[in-house]
């Protein structure tokens, strides 16, 4: 039933045997928020294919991959409407000849091969941590295997979860120790390292604005090559429309949409499959020959500077690759290959081939690029489905920007927003409705500024290309910390895959004046903003280490703390993992009154997708068992949901409840109290009932809740009945009785110190948070200064608070107003 958690400052060495700290992660027993259909990759550690009937593990799996067509691959499948269009607009236009077709090809091809099929689907996919993907996944795997993070709220006891280091591999033991040793060593190395993954998550962020804008207004551009007499301004209005359209649907959720979305891009690939292998026949069987590696060569040696620079338009041909891996939290790994193999590369490199087949024998069409290929019986049936398809398209980085914001949201870079789960079954489908509107303004902005997909597909490469070379970088480290190999194998694949995706960036750089500044901008002001909340928080957080509350003072003021104790339990939010918040002196200054039981309560974000159930729980006691003052710290994961519901109180009391029982069997309990041991705190498993101190029942009706002891006067009580009356929330909540059962081996004393807990919990409880303000001091940079006072303290202003982010009933909530100069 409980697992006894050493000190926090013991090394990591003393947690536990080797074979119990690399164990798979177990799924979370009886967890309704780990749903049974994101759980089908054996590699997330969660439940495999062993563990299903296999039919309906691959049943779940052709679910999954026929959905991650709706989501992860339109923005993929939608390239062929400009990416002909984009390299021959610049100077190529002087080398339209077959020759120059048969380069562009064979690069788009290998282009193609190497980056989405090599890199992505065969092993980046391989880097999930536990079914979750993107830039801060694979950061959080690194600061797990290394100490990189910036924000020192780590515990040893942390390193105890399941879920914590991946099968098979021994913490912290890497094939370059001095390596790690030096990025450990220098804070400075740290910073860059946060900033260079800040920065691949404001480009995917960009992404999530340029997609929409150019493969919409791709599609809608085709309305030109037949209805002639149409103004491109009419074009971009109705472009616009659709984008809002778009935008707007994103509260129905990513499952509802890519199950409507998944069938149209199904359509559009093999429609462009089709199209493609008509044209490769009809125009030009020869066009196979381009697939050798020998026409790359030939293209740069007739087009040299020019060619180089038209990679800018090459490469958008593997735009949309990073959401394989960005919204991986939506679905497998397994799934997303399997539609990849089977469908979107086949497909598409028949749609390429059959494109320059076309453009080889009409290369006066490479203006208008996609839609002259269409046979004329069917183009309107295909431009509805392409203009459909490309709706699709922008889907996928929505989808991938939700969770990129929601990880950075829960490793502390990120503003508190609102975090909305659309889906009962596939756990990472979310919906963020200020980034929505963001992103939809930003959009419909772009889209009427440029006007042209030349010049959106300018920025569009770059943001893309610097996310690509983000992921690339962090999979070098990810190979040696992680996978534990030798790092000749990091090297490799960074000098591999790195320099070519630093080719394509070369040339994507060379048009930032036309058009390529905008994902700059972008992603400086999201940079800026995620950088300066998470300094923000780091530097609240060493202010409260500084500044907490000795134990000896604790100590000195004896069992009443030197106030008077009202009955109930106060709940002291505080960020600190050890030590009492300077809170609590300054709220016992202003109003020297205390609850009998206080519980100094941390809600902590760990860097790992999710935390079981049976090890979210870690208690302790401070001071001595007289003083009837404890700490709980509530582990959550970046993919778990922090539930609005009463069961919060009720598990915290029984997690106390279980420690009370479990410090009583210790035979090193009876020991006098020491302030060296205040670190000292036990897991508690809550799924398991067996040996429970209390048992709880339901019972209805506010009458019985008003004969039990209540801190509150008759007219106090008649008033928050009124309030839970009005309020559906907290109307709905479960009302329970905890009960103290006889148990002839309990000692008097924890009996006791079980049934002041109880009555404690039957009086109500007090939720006590600071209310801070924080300034720099006026010593400071003036740099420090405009991210404290002017960047924070916006940002902390126009998030939402931190007592509706933990679902805190207003009712009960008490403010405690705090200023930190740091």
């Amino acid at each position: 039933m409980l697992q006894a958690a050493p000190p926090s400052g013991l090394p990591p060495a003393s947690l536990s045997s080797p074979a119990g700290r690399n164990r798979a992660a177990p799924p979370p027993a009886e967890d309704a928020s780990r749903p049974p259909l994101e759980s089908m990759d054996a590699e997330a550690g969660v439940v495999g294919a062993d563990q299903l009937p296999r039919r309906q593990y691959y049943m779940n799996l052709l679910l999954l991959a026929y959905q991650s067509f709706g989501v992860v691959y339109g923005d993929l499948s939608t390239s062929p409407l400009y990416v002909y269009k984009s390299t021959f607009s610049g100077k190529l236009r002087q080398y339209q000849d077959e020759e120059t077709v048969f380069g562009v090809l064979s690069l788009i091809f290998w282009t193609f091969t190497l980056i989405p099929l090599l890199k992505y689907v065969t092993i980046v996919l391989s880097a999930d941590d536990n079914g979750e993907g993107g830039p801060f996944a694979l950061y959080s795997l690194l600061c797990r295997h290394a100490k990189l993070s910036l924000l020192p709220n780590q515990q040893a006891a942390d390193e105890e979860l399941s879920s914590y280091y991946r099968n098979g591999f021994a913490p912290r033991n890497g094939s370059a120790p001095w390596l790690r040793r030096f990025l450990e060593k220098h804070k400075k190395m740290r910073t860059v390292l946060l900033l260079i993954v800040l920065c691949g998550a404001s480009m995917v962020i960009g992404d999530g604005v340029l997609t929409p804008a150019i493969s919409v207004l791709s599609s809608m551009s085709g309305l030109q090559v037949r209805a002639t007499g149409l103004e491109h301004r009419s074009v971009v209005l109705l472009s616009c429309i659709v984008l809002v359209g778009l935008f707007a649907l994103q509260h129905r959720g990513t499952q509802k949409v890519a199950f409507v979305f998944a069938p149209i891009v199904i359509i559009w690939l093999f429609s462009i499959g089709g199209i493609g292998l008509y044209n490769i026949l009809h125009w030009n069987p020869n066009i196979y020959q381009a697939l050798s590696p020998y026409y790359i060569v030939k293209f740069f040696r007739k087009t040299g500077k020019d060619g180089w620079i038209s990679l800018g338009g090459i490469l958008l041909s593997m735009t949309g690759s990073e959401a394989m891996f960005a919204d991986l939290g939506h679905f497998t790994s397994a799934s997303v290959r399997v539609a990849f193999v089977t469908v979107i590369y086949p497909c598409l490199i028949l749609q390429y081939m059959g494109h320059a087949a076309f453009l080889s024998k009409n290369t006066f069409h490479m203006p208008t690029g996609f839609y002259d290929t269409i046979p004329e019986p069917v183009f309107w049936p295909i431009f509805v489905v392409a203009t459909l398809a490309a709706v699709v398209g922008s889907q996928a980085v929505i989808s991938a920007t939700f969770s990129i914001v929601k990880q950075c949201h829960a490793l502390g870079c990120f503003p508190r927003v609102k975090v909305v789960h659309t889906s009962r079954w596939i756990y990472g489908q979310i919906y963020i409705p200020e980034i929505n509107w963001i992103l939809m303004v930003l959009c419909v902005a772009v889209t009427v500024s440029f006007r042209d997909t030349t010049l959106i597909g300018n920025a569009y490469g770059i943001a893309c290309m610097t996310v690509m070379l983000v992921t690339t970088f962090l999979m070098a480290l990810i190979v040696i910390f992680v996978w534990q190999r030798n790092i000749i194998f990091a090297l490799v694949f960074l000098v591999f895959f790195g320099s070519i995706e630093a080719v394509y960036l070369s040339s994507s750089l060379m048009k930032v004046p036309q058009g390529g500044w905008v994902p700059l901008v972008l992603a400086f002001i999201f940079m800026s903003v995620m950088y300066i909340w998470h300094y923000g928080l780091r530097r609240k957080y060493q202010f409260d280490l500084q500044n907490k509350v000795s134990m000896r003072s604790i100590l000195s003021l004896g069992p009443s703390l030197g106030i008077v104790r009202v009955p109930g339990i106060g709940l002291i939010y505080t960020e600190l993992v050890t030590g009492v918040p300077s809170i609590f002196s300054h709220f016992v200054t202003n109003l020297p009154a205390f609850h009998e039981v206080l519980v100094f309560l941390c809600v902590k974000s760990v860097p790992v997708p999710y935390v079981s159930p049976d090890e979210r729980y870690l208690v302790g006691r401070i001071g001595p068992k007289e003083y009837r003052m404890y700490r709980c710290i509530v582990r959550y994961g970046y993919k778990d949901v922090q539930r609005d519901d009463d069961n919060f109180e009720n598990m915290l009391v029984m997690s106390i409840a279980k420690f009370i029982m479990m410090e009583a069997e210790d035979a090193s309990s009876s020991a006098s109290y020491d302030i060296a041991n205040e670190g000292r705190m036990a897991v508690i498993t809550t799924t398991d009932d067996a040996g429970t101190p209390l048992t709880m029942r339901d019972f209805n009706g506010l009458a019985d809740s008003m004969t039990t002891r209540s801190s509150k006067s008759e007219s106090l009580r008649s008033l928050q009945s009124s309030y839970e009356q009005e309020s559906p929330n907290v109307s709905r909540r479960r009302r329970v009785r905890f009960e103290v059962p006889e148990y002839d081996d309990m000692g008097q004393q924890v009996k006791d110190e079980l049934m002041a807990l109880v009555e404690a919990k039957h009086a109500g409880v007090a939720y006590i948070m600071g209310h801070s303000y924080i300034k720099a001091r006026r010593s400071s940079s003036f740099l420090k200064k405009f991210a404290i006072d002017v960047g924070y303290s916006f940002l902390r202003k126009n998030c939402r608070g931190p007592s509706v982010t933990l679902h805190i009933p207003h009712i009960s909530l008490i403010e405690v107003g705090m200023i930190y100069y740091v």
